[in-house]
Order: C-alpha cells, then sequence, then structure tokens
C-alpha cells in the first residue's frame, strides 16, 4: 500500500493489489470518461481536452503506451511508467509471470509524443494488436488512459454491466478493508 504518496510495500503477485497499489500511487490524477475518436491516416487522434488537461498537457507531452489487458492498449505519462517500473522491481525477478508480463508490456511499450494538436499517434504495431484501425474509443481510467476497439469496447461493456453491482461490492469491500474508511458506493 502506498504511504505518504512515495513509499511502496511488497505487493505480491498480478492480483487486485498490485494494480490497486500502483493506482493509489499515481500523479493524484482522476482520469475518467469515455470518448469515440476517428484516427486519421497516420493513427493519429485528438486526446481528449479533459484527459490532455489532467495529464498536464502542454507542459507534459511525453507518454508511454503499451499493451494493456482484454486486447485493449494503455497509455502512461512519465512518472506514472516510471513507478511501475519500481513497483515491478519489487516483484521476484524469477518468478515466470513476472518475467513474462515484463517482457510482454516493455518489449511492446513504446513513447508517444502529443503533438501541439492534443493528437497521440498509436504505432502500427500495438494498433494491430488492439485491432484498431479507423476509430478507437479512448477512455479515462483513474490513473490512466485506455485505448479499445469499438466493438470489443461496446461487447465487453454489454458482457459486464449485468455483472456491475455484484463487481462493486466486491471490490469495494476489498478497498474497505485496505483502509481505515469505509468505501461505500454513491
Amino acid at each position: 500500500m502506498v504511504t505518504g504518496g512515495d513509499e511502496w510495500e511488497p505487493v505480491g503477485d498480478f492480483g487486485v493489489g498490485f494494480w490497486l497499489v500502483l493506482a493509489a500511487g499515481a500523479l493524484g490524477m482522476l482520469l475518467t470518461g469515455s470518448y469515440r475518436r476517428s484516427l486519421d491516416d497516420k493513427l493519429r487522434f485528438a486526446i481528449p481536452k479533459q484527459l490532455r488537461e489532467q495529464v498536464g498537457f502542454p507542459l507534459q507531452t511525453s507518454l508511454f503506451i503499451g499493451p494493456g489487458t482484454d486486447k485493449s492498449l494503455v497509455v502512461y505519462p512519465l512518472e506514472t511508467m516510471e513507478k511501475l517500473g519500481l513497483a515491478m522491481d519489487k516483484l521476484n525477478p524469477a518468478a515466470r509471470d513476472a518475467r513474462t508480463f515484463t517482457r510482454l508490456f516493455y518489449s511492446q511499450a513504446q513513447p508517444a509524443d502529443v503533438d501541439r494538436q492534443g493528437r497521440l499517434r498509436v504505432p502500427n504495431e500495438l494498433a494491430t494488436l488492439a485491432e484498431i484501425t479507423s476509430e478507437v474509443v479512448v477512455l479515462g481510467v483513474r490513473d490512466h488512459i485506455e485505448l479499445w476497439q469499438p466493438a470489443q469496447w461496446d461487447q465487453f461493456l454489454a458482457s459486464n454491466r449485468t455483472v456491475y453491482d455484484e463487481l462493486a461490492e466486491a471490490v469495494l469491500e476489498r478497498c474497505s478493508a485496505s483502509t481505515a474508511t469505509p468505501v461505500n458506493m454513491p
């Protein structure tokens, strides 16, 4: 768990706790929202203004884009990417899942700069991996941005909307167990 925003305790394997600890320390950002954007012929799209401002554009133009989960892509600011690296350093390098994840993620992650018009280019290899062609769904997900192929996002929503209440109950219960303050559904 993060204390004071900068210190890390061991987080164990790649379970939910790992990602909750990583998210809790990230820049104090709160990225939210869902946006559909068209890609131009160079695979560029305009990052929504709300998300650009939250990641610090125009002062912060260096981001990293890499493979995400569920056939999505993730976009991290440099500081969040560095914190991910620090969290990974705490894992056992001999553990097969840690080695495999590290190789797969870092070998495919790439620096990505935001241009003056607030556009981000999706590298060809990553666009192919996520099956993103002419349109992308851009999600603000707490401390990072996710990019989805629209039909896959729609399918993900359709498959998971019906279990939202159960997911919320289980996740918020775990959050409450790890803090002194109960986390309640709005």
